[in-house]
């Protein structure tokens, strides 16, 4: 099974990602992981730490020659802003933070233990895993896009028709947005909240496309397709809602208006992901009972504003008991852009573990014979 873990903390040493479970004889590119690397750390609204950050990964192990071993990778992203022993205590909680209830938890009296670990700086080691599996998925022509949908109240409804088209405008966008329509309005929405200390969050949506029906399972609930994407986006920092296709809007319709009808076309070439099996609308997201279907899986995720505030809300002292603002801490105003990033990676990772324990994972011959015999048995 493919799986993965981080380490490390915000200003420690270094952050680790290990992936277990990745077949042997897939061609990494380091280029390609310092990409997603560079992405995560832009967008309008972020903070300083991304003046001093480079973030480039490390391969330090399970990678001979840019060719997997098939043994565990280990990746390393080395921080800049090293400094952790130096950093003074934290006593005022942040509203909205794991700073108080992790204290708790652990018995702490100073917030910093908790907090430099539930930083989303940890993301920084999620975005050079999940470029990985996304290095794999392209070689069976799936693809994973994030793009910011929304930031505050101006949300757009633009839909994507192609998806070559809209990653060149993402590229191009300050905020990782692919409608130049409300692009504008979210610059000077940024701009404005970052002149009252204030923050702002956002959605997200991440779309995968080209994957196969047949990924996931019905048979038990910790197996399903949407419930493990569910849980991949919802572990992202600052994350608080997850829809996937129509989402919520689903329980206002009835059920003739929203299911998508099914329809037939004979493979021309042999071999179709859906089996020849179309539908004209995607309603569900690419998943049914938990199984893709073939169909490009559509997820949004919302974000809350992150709860660092240059104008602190109110809080108390953990030793003290008094009154008090919370800590300001370094931070950004929006931090949507990147999130999609990390967004984007969570679920090519999640793709791709269901990938691999449908397909095999010992080689990576192994699992094209197995993919493609797969497609010749369902479009018969």
């Amino acid at each position: 099974m493919l799986y993965f873990k981080t380490a490390g903390e915000s200003h420690g040493k270094c952050l680790i990602a290990i992936l277990e479970g990745f077949p042997a004889g897939v061609y990494i590119d380091e280029a390609v992981i310092n990409k997603e690397m560079k992405r995560r750390q832009g967008g309008l609204g972020r903070g300083g730490r991304m003046q001093i950050e480079e973030d480039r990964v490390e391969i330090l192990s399970g990678i001979r020659k840019n060719i997997t071993l098939g043994s565990p990778i280990c990746l390393m992203i080395k921080n800049s802003d090293y400094k952790i022993d130096e950093l003074p205590a934290v006593t005022r909680p942040r509203p909205g933070h794991a700073d108080l209830a992790g204290v708790m938890k652990y018995n702490q009296k100073d917030a910093r233990t908790i907090l430099e670990r539930a930083s989303a700086r940890e993301t920084a080691a999620r975005v050079a895993a999940g470029a990985v599996a996304k290095i794999l998925l392209s070689l069976f022509g799936i693809g994973v896009f994030g793009y910011v949908k929304g930031i505050g109240d101006i949300n757009s409804d633009k839909f994507i028709r192609d998806m070559g088209i809209a990653e060149q405008i993402r590229e191009k966008s300050p905020i990782y947005c692919i409608d130049c329509d409300i692009e504008g309005k979210i610059i000077e929405k940024i701009k404005q909240t970052a002149e009252k200390g204030d923050s702002l969050g956002g959605i997200i949506e991440v779309i995968a496309y080209g994957l196969p029906v047949g990924l996931g399972s019905h048979t038990q609930w910790d197996i399903r397709l949407d419930a493990r994407l569910a849980y991949a986006l919802m572990s992202v920092q600052a994350i608080k809602g997850i829809e996937l296709g129509l989402g919520c809007n689903a329980a206002n319709k009835l059920g003739s208006e929203i299911h998508d009808e099914i329809f037939y076309e004979k493979p021309k070439q042999g071999m179709s992901v859906t089996g020849g099996f179309k539908r004209q609308t995607n309603n569900a997201g690419g998943i049914e009972g938990g199984i893709s279907n073939g169909e490009p899986i559509v997820a949004r995720a919302y974000m809350k504003p992150i709860p660092t505030l240059k104008k602190p809300l109110r809080s108390v002292d953990l030793l003290t008991k008094e009154p008090i603002v919370a800590t300001y801490e370094r931070s950004d105003v929006c931090a949507v852009p990147a999130a999609s990033v990390v967004c984007e990676a969570m679920v090519a990772l999640e793709i791709a573990r269901a990938f691999l324990e449908k397909f095999g994972e010992d080689s990576i011959d192994e699992v094209k014979r197995n993919y493609e015999g797969y497609l010749l048995s369902i479009c018969v």
